[in-house]
């Protein structure tokens, strides 16, 4: 069962009662979106790749909320994206329309997505012209791509809830996704994460953190990590 619950910033999110805690910052749910997700990771991107086409993996797609936030701002940069979003557990449309998401963005970005949502748990689904989503119904651990993407929203639930996800072997799983200069943004910092990244070839950078943390991760894939791993 998952439980509405106000973040400070006025924003919701649902609080998960199988793994105990929240899909979002208590401390604000939006501002948490906005900070980590689109302004150092999606604009960081869009810099870096100027003028491309991005492809976007979110480990933890929960509520859609990161989705939302990209969709908008892609549609006001005129951003072409390809969305890709791992869920093991796939919320219904019930729970996402309870979120009230629909008030952050365009009337017509969140009744295409919520229109499309079920759709995209089984495959890849076209938005509009410049769009697209799949949310592959599946664990981390069995998803596989080749080193296709952009930029990794890496926003699984907390490693005192969800340790398993904050492995070595998945954060090098999750690594492998990247192509070179491929960027990865989390919420967290940790000596073990910073660690872990710099061993798979990434270039880490610590940045201010959303509200209630104080710092949070930025890391992009070296060029010889990339070779490597294509030799192996």
């Amino acid at each position: 069962m998952n439980i509405i619950t106000p973040t400070a910033d006025g924003s919701n999110t649902l609080f998960n009662e199988t793994i105990g805690e929240h899909y979002h910052s208590k401390h604000g749910a939006l501002q948490e979106s906005k900070h980590v997700f689109i302004d150092a990771g999606l604009k960081f991107a869009a810099q870096s790749f100027p003028g491309q086409p991005l492809a976007i993996i979110e480990i933890g797609f929960g509520t859609g909320l990161n989705f939302l936030m990209t969709s908008a701002y892609a549609e006001e940069q005129n951003l072409v994206i390809s969305y890709t979003g791992i869920e093991a557990y796939p919320l219904s449309t019930g729970d996402l329309a309870s979120t009230r998401y629909d008030q952050y963005v365009p009337s017509a970005i969140w009744e295409t997505f919520i229109n499309n949502y079920d759709n995209a748990l089984s495959a890849t689904t076209t938005l509009n012209a410049s769009q697209e989503l799949t949310i592959p119904h599946t664990t981390l651990q069995d998803f596989k791509a080749e080193p296709e993407f952009d930029l990794v929203y890496f926003d699984a639930f907390s490693v005192q809830h969800q340790p398993e996800m904050w492995s070595d072997e998945i954060i090098g799983h999750v690594c492998s996704f990247l192509k070179p200069g491929g960027i990865f943004v989390t919420y967290a910092i940790t000596g073990k994460l910073k660690r872990a990244l710099k061993s798979f070839g990434m270039t880490i950078e610590k940045l201010p953190g959303a509200p209630g943390k104080r710092e949070m991760l930025r890391a992009v894939k070296n060029l010889q990590a990339h070779i490597a791993v294509s030799a192996l």
